[in-house]
């Protein structure tokens, strides 16, 4: 029987924790890890409703993709109304876990399940993630002074992978050199053509050390001109990560794009308000899952046709509208998010099979609730 940490492992694996924005509080927010999980609920909002449905059916975790505690509060007492929600939780023996930010950018995450569930093909990220700076530093020493030099670029933060530390390569081969009047040679005399057995050395680094990395190969180098290379690298595992996605749709208009988009997603009060002609040509669409007006601004004078996103407000709407751009199509919040339940849920059961159950909660819980 799995436990809560062997799910929590794969959440996180998933959607890294490491990965949410800074401002973010995301993860494992109560539960004994070590408890056994025979059922998984999903939910978009962590509201005393859901608590309650997970309660009744008898989730061990409930995972939901907004923060219970994205604010701080001084006391988490049944008398307040993020107290009630915990302590019906806890009382109820369910876990709960958070994927907020972290599930925004990935891969099978929320923006990219709007996308998917809009019938969007060719995905890429709106904003493509940074990722880790990395470099790698490669120099060229005696023999002798291989095993120094690894062990002073280690201990200056470089040659760190993933759970392992004091990762480099080394190659033999060959140096050359010929020292000049005014040199100072270690090896060899000047003037005269000098050949010396060296060792490559090479590592990477976050790009945030490396004045420390490159400081630390200078001290430990005997040369007096030590030859060396920094070279920054790409990092090929953000490829396909980052803020929202665009892809592309069969030639339709916005009108009938508008169509698809309501059809596609949970019924709200909100709806789908459009901006823009009804008859515009639509090949090229951009989302957001969430609020999106963030991205207006470089989506304005990009390729696309028309943006899917929620809580644009009135003047930056209008202001955008205005520049000629894409089209808008603003939908509730909570339905946007909602299309990534069903994803998640799918990925948590191909991965444990049916050692656990899952549920994905159709409790409307946008705020608003009716429309006079």
């Amino acid at each position: 029987m799995p436990t809560l940490a062997d799910v929590v492992d794969l959440l996180h694996g998933w959607y890294p924790p490491s990965t949410a924005d800074s401002w973010d509080a995301v993860g494992l927010v109560a539960g004994d890890p070590s408890a056994p999980v025979v059922k998984v609920m999903f939910a978009v909002d962590p509201t005393l409703e859901v608590a309650q449905e997970a309660v009744e059916w008898g989730a061990d975790l409930l995972v939901v993709h907004h923060p219970l505690f994205l604010t701080p509060v001084s006391s988490v007492a049944a008398t307040t109304p993020k107290g009630r929600i915990l302590h019906t939780l806890t009382a109820g023996g369910c876990a709960l876990l958070t994927a907020h930010t972290n599930a925004d950018q990935a891969v099978d995450g929320v923006s990219e399940a709007l996308a998917l569930a809009l019938g969007l093909e060719d995905l890429a990220p709106i904003r493509p993630a940074r990722g880790l700076a990395l470099d790698k530093v490669v120099t060229f020493v005696p023999h002798e002074h291989a095993e120094p030099m690894r062990a002073a670029l280690a201990a200056a933060g470089a040659g760190a992978i993933g759970d392992y530390d004091s990762c480099t390569f080394s190659t033999p081969g060959e140096g050359r050199f010929r020292p000049l009047d005014g040199a100072a040679p270690v090896i060899g005399s000047v003037g005269e053509l000098e050949t010396v057995p060296e060792t490559r050395v090479e590592t990477v680094l976050p790009r945030s050390r490396r004045a420390a990395v490159v400081r630390a190969l200078l001290e430990a180098h005997p040369y007096e001109e030590p030859a060396f290379d920094v070279i920054e690298l790409a990092d090929p595992r953000t490829a396909a990560t980052g803020t929202g996605r665009v892809g592309t749709v069969p030639a339709t208009t916005l009108r009938e794009l508008a169509e698809k988009v309501a059809a596609a997603l949970p019924d709200t009060a909100h709806g789908v308000r459009v901006g823009g002609a009804p008859d515009r040509a639509v090949r090229r669409v951009a989302v957001c899952g969430g609020a999106g007006d963030f991205l207006l601004d470089e989506l304005a004078s990009s390729d696309v046709d028309v943006y899917v996103t929620s809580d644009l407000r009135h003047h930056r709407a209008g202001e955008f509208l205005e520049r000629g751009g894409p089209a808008l199509v603003d939908v509730a919040h909570w339905a946007a998010e909602w299309t990534w339940l069903p994803v998640v849920e799918a990925k948590l059961r191909a991965a444990m099979g049916d050692t656990v159950s899952t549920r994905v909660s159709t409790r409307c819980t946008d705020p608003w609730q009716f429309r006079a």
